[in-house]
């Protein structure tokens, strides 16, 4: 069966990994500020944004329903027979049911609609799941199984951040506790539920700290077990490259990725964040 795939710029893939896929279309989130769109990935750098993220009104919305509407007619055209379609949570994000609404308007195309409940490389990771199974030709079904299994059963993914006004600001705050954090300097760990809320896994003194713990929770869940392991940040590239040195270090990393937070996600954490994210291989 030829399947191709779709996802949202919140998954946190490369441009060059993005680029290698002819069976997948990246639809970017929309960014706002002022009033003025742009489209995550596409039309405005994150040093830009964070620039100027305390001075002027900056948001994020769904994409361009459009762009999605584009890219299932490409694969109609193309002779797709079915499509994956993995969203970032709905739990953050209303593009799941937006694009849901849309895919009950598709004819001539059996569709597997996933909720990857979480976000970032963490979401990307399912896509890439995903593509790679299509390439062994495995079912639909079979897909569906072994993303549920990789979300749910053998991947963790931390993050943590400096202050949590960015949070509250984008109104992503959900479950994370601790607003009085930033006075005594208590950083909070990060993590998705089940349901795709975030929510705080637990707190530290300080934000080296609080890295400590997130390596030490991916150390207890793994031990000695192969590894994917991605480090994502905000701006502090040669600190998010020391980190994973020193990971790969203490844990048995295959694949190690260093990358920008996107954009569209990085509005709300702001510049100075940190992200662990593994997958058992």
């Amino acid at each position: 069966m030829k399947i191709a795939v779709i996802t949202d710029s919140g998954c946190n893939l490369s441009q060059d990994f993005i680029n290698k896929q002819p069976n997948l279309t990246v639809i970017p989130l929309m960014i706002q500020v002022d009033g003025k769109s742009y489209r995550d990935q596409k039309d405005i750098t994150a040093a830009e944004i964070y620039a100027v993220m305390d001075d002027y009104t900056v948001s994020t919305s769904l994409p361009e329903l459009g762009d999605f509407k584009q890219a299932i007619m490409e694969i109609k055209d193309s002779e797709y027979e079915a499509v994956i379609v993995i969203n970032i949570s709905s739990s953050l994000s209303g593009t799941y049911n937006a694009f849901r609404l849309e895919l009950e308007q598709v004819k001539g195309l059996k569709v597997l609609h996933i909720d990857s409940k979480t976000l970032a490389g963490h979401q990307g990771y399912l896509v890439e799941e995903a593509l790679a199974l299509i390439k062994e030709e495995a079912s639909l079904e079979s897909i569906e199984v072994a993303l549920k299994r990789l979300r749910y059963e053998t991947s963790l993914a931390f993050y943590t951040i400096n202050t949590l006004k960015y949070l509250k600001k984008g109104g992503r705050i959900g479950k994370v506790e601790g607003t009085i954090g930033d006075l005594l300097n208590i950083k909070p760990i990060i993590t998705v539920d089940d349901q795709g809320a975030y929510v705080t896994h637990s707190k530290a003194f300080g934000m080296k700290r609080a890295l400590i713990h997130m390596k030490n929770s991916l150390i207890e869940k793994y031990g000695d077990e192969p590894i994917d392991l991605t480090i994502h940040y905000g701006l502090d590239l040669e600190k998010a490259q020391q980190l994973g040195d020193s990971l790969c270090k203490v844990l048995n990393v295959r694949e190690l990725t260093v990358s920008e937070l996107t954009l569209v996600l990085g509005i709300h954490t702001g510049p100075d964040m940190f992200a662990m994210i593994a997958k058992l291989v």
